[in-house]
């Protein structure tokens, strides 16, 4: 099970990547938007972040099942699992939101978006920031579950470039924030 959610996962940072690049490009402008294999991706990712999602739950449900039959929980030694669970949940409050903000409509062949006020960008940053928390408290146990060794430290070489790409997409939000306020 621990092998089938670390190969999901790596598929919806590979899609994930592409998204960021993808959307990144749509929101400075660089891109058109309403594209059908852009969503056909997004959906994608979204149909492995499922399979993520009821893994993580199966698991969750396990752990709590095992605490409540030894009679503790162990709350401090189990904080990092803690951490783990309220980002991803965080993530997808704010992976439902991202989609109501960014779903428009084709109308007259045209793709409109929903007006991207401060509530928006807020949310948007917010996203980031726990998609952040979440990618760096799970490095450690998708290298495991996917046997590959810390011989070159790809540990610090994943966060290094996983802080980029999330701020840079922080980046995009806010420059599309402004183009919203200016035009």
């Amino acid at each position: 099970m621990r092998r089938l959610n670390g190969l999901a996962t790596m598929c919806i940072m590979l899609l994930f990547l592409v998204h960021l690049i993808w959307g990144g490009l749509m929101l400075l402008g660089l891109v058109k938007g309403g594209n059908q294999v852009f969503a056909a991706f997004s959906y994608a990712m979204m149909f492995f972040i499922v399979i993520h999602v009821v893994i993580g739950v199966k698991h969750t449900a396990d752990t709590i099942v095992a605490g409540k039959k030894s009679g503790t929980f162990y709350w401090k030694e189990n904080s990092l699992f803690i951490i783990r669970r309220i980002s991803g949940f965080a993530l997808l409050i704010f992976i439902a939101i991202h989609f109501m903000i960014f779903s428009g409509n084709n109308s007259d062949g045209v793709y409109r978006l929903k007006e991207f006020d401060m509530a928006a960008l807020i949310s948007q940053i917010l996203m980031v920031v726990s998609l952040f928390v979440h990618l760096i408290t799970n490095i450690k146990p998708l290298r495991i579950s996917l046997g590959i060794s810390d011989k070159r430290n790809i540990r610090t070489d994943i966060a290094i470039i996983l802080s980029v790409l999330l701020l840079l997409s922080g980046v995009a939000f806010l420059i599309y924030y402004i183009r919203w306020q200016v035009i």
